[in-house]
Order: C-alpha cells, then sequence, then structure tokens
C-alpha cells in the first residue's frame, strides 16, 4: 500500500487548487487519504444526500416512490439533466425523480425533491450517519443564498463513509441500499472516475462539477471492490479529470491482484 500510496500522491500533487482524494478496500479495511478531511463546495455530489434521504422516508412510509410530480416551467433549471427540455405538464413520480438526479445529474429532479424531503430532514440523516461536515444548506441555482454565502459542502472521507454505509447495507436498509447502488451503477456521466476501466466493469459513482470544480465519488466493483473519492475545488479541471482517470485505473489494477 505504501508504494501506491506514493504513486497516487506523485499523481495527485501535480494538480493546483484543494485536491482531496479517499480510498478504501470495505472486506480488509484497507484505505489511503489525501486532504480528505478538507470541506469542498459540493456541486452535484450532494445529490447522494438527497437520494438518501428520499430512500429513507420511502422505506418509513413518509414518501412513495410512486408519488407524482408535474413538471412546470417554473420548476425547470438549466443543465445538468433531461427534465428541462421536456414539455410543461410532464407527470413524473418520485421514483422518476431519484433516479434522474442521480445518472443524468438533473437538477431539476434535484430541486423538487428537497422540497419535497426537507432540507432539515436530509441534514438530520447525515448526521445521523456520522457525516459531520458535509451539509446541504441550499438549493441548487439558488442565487440568493450563494450571495449571502450559503454552499453545501462535503468531504472525501465523508463521501467514502456514505459509500461504505450503502455497500455494507446500513445506509438505510439492505434493500434500500442495493436499489440505491443499482441506480449508481447506471450512471451515464462516465468521463471521468470509471473512465478507463475495462469494458464490463461495474462502478456506482455520483459526478460533481462547477467552475474550477470537478468530483467523481463512487465504488468500484473490482475482485476486492474498493470506495474511491476525488473531490476538488480552485483546480485546473482537465488535469484534476485526467489524474482520476489514470488512479482509478492504477487502483483497480492494484484491487485485482490476489
Amino acid at each position: 500500500m505504501q508504494e501506491l500510496q506514493k504513486k497516487i500522491e506523485a499523481r495527485l500533487s501535480a494538480i493546483p487548487g484543494d485536491v482531496c482524494f479517499y480510498y478504501e478496500e470495505p472486506e480488509t479495511g484497507a484505505s489511503l487519504a489525501r486532504n480528505a478531511d478538507t470541506p469542498v463546495i459540493a456541486a452535484s455530489v450532494i445529490k447522494l444526500a438527497v437520494l438518501t434521504e428520499a430512500f429513507r422516508q420511502m422505506e418509513n412510509r413518509l414518501a412513495r416512490a410512486d408519488e407524482p410530480f408535474t413538471i412546470h416551467r417554473a420548476d425547470k433549471l438549466p443543465s445538468c439533466g433531461a427534465l428541462t427540455y421536456l414539455h410543461d405538464g410532464l407527470c413524473v413520480t418520485l421514483w422518476d425523480l431519484c433516479v434522474l438526479m442521480i445518472i443524468l445529474s438533473d437538477n431539476t429532479a434535484t430541486n423538487l425533491l428537497i422540497r419535497r424531503l426537507g432540507m432539515e430532514r436530509i441534514n438530520e440523516t447525515l448526521h445521523a450517519l456520522g457525516l459531520r461536515q458535509t451539509a446541504l444548506r441550499r438549493l441548487l441555482f439558488d442565487s440568493e443564498a450563494s450571495a449571502r454565502g450559503l454552499q453545501n459542502h462535503i468531504t472525501a472521507r465523508e463521501m467514502g463513509r456514505l459509500l461504505r454505509l450503502m455497500y455494507e447495507g446500513k445506509a438505510v436498509s439492505p434493500e434500500a441500499d442495493q436499489k440505491m447502488l443499482s441506480i449508481l451503477c447506471d450512471q451515464r456521466l462516465n468521463g471521468k472516475l470509471p473512465f478507463f476501466l475495462p469494458r464490463g466493469v461495474r462502478a456506482a459513482h455520483k459526478t460533481g462539477e462547477d467552475a474550477g470544480i470537478t468530483h467523481d465519488v463512487g465504488i468500484v466493483y473490482a475482485k476486492r471492490p474498493f470506495i474511491v473519492c476525488f473531490c476538488s475545488q480552485n483546480t485546473d479541471v482537465p488535469a484534476m479529470e485526467r489524474a482520476m482517470q489514470d488512479s482509478t485505473l492504477l487502483l483497480y489494477e492494484h484491487a485485482q491482484r490476489p
């Protein structure tokens, strides 16, 4: 592991800005970290927190998977996503919103879910799961809240913790967690973490990006499955994304060995 740490450190240390990294093998407990407790602006990775609360509320019958939502023009937000480009008056379900929020990073779906689930409840669930620095403080594209300095934050280690809880069936329940991981495996935005992985290797992951920000956090189902979280801000985005691609392949090759 020491040699692996050196290779990853050499790759990431060449990238400017706040570059954070966390790696863990849930089955062996082996881990690596770099700036893993540094809070960074969450971008779309905060959608993992929203997904977890949606499944918690469905599990506890506080929400229904088939609950209908009508998409109005006022709901629509800029990309990413699909709902913005579909006709006004479209009816979708809470389950549809969860899927679109993850696999296409749909921002319209995300804000509809945050309003339905409740920001306070989302944060209470994060706290109950042991995530102390991760927080949802505002809706997406809320320029007024952003101007007041309100930002959503994550850390690489806490995203790793949330993914490990899902992997272990302890985030919501074994059945709910498997459903969440299945949605994450259907991710369509695959240009970062899984880019160089061999065809057929599953990765349950969620990306995030904004100006000077690029993240990808997930589980790679190698011979020894591993959690890997790359988070960065104030960075060179193309350089960081290439480092994610190269480093994930290096980690995969390590996790394939006996």
